[in-house]
């Protein structure tokens, strides 16, 4: 997760630190992984996707739940 630190001084220096925390923040494995419920389908997605369905709105097949889209379908992942 990135969070900016207050501007103060050199506005390159600041530039070239916080472009530093987003490269880490963005290349680092986080522990968890927190989704939005979806009710309504990705408008871009493929292979790999994976999304969690409200079930009603968004019922890829089997209700409410985590769903990856992969060989053409969404599957339930849970």
């Amino acid at each position: 997760m990135y969070t900016p630190n207050p501007f103060i001084g050199d506005v390159s220096a600041y530039l070239q630190n916080e472009l530093q925390k987003i490269s880490e923040a963005l290349n680092s494995p986080q522990p968890t992984l927190k989704l939005s419920v979806s009710y309504s389908p990705p408008t871009k997605f493929g292979e790999g996707t994976i999304v969690l369905a409200d079930g009603t709105s968004f019922n890829p097949g089997s209700g409410a739940g985590f769903y990856g889209y992969r060989g053409g379908s969404w599957r339930k992942l849970d």
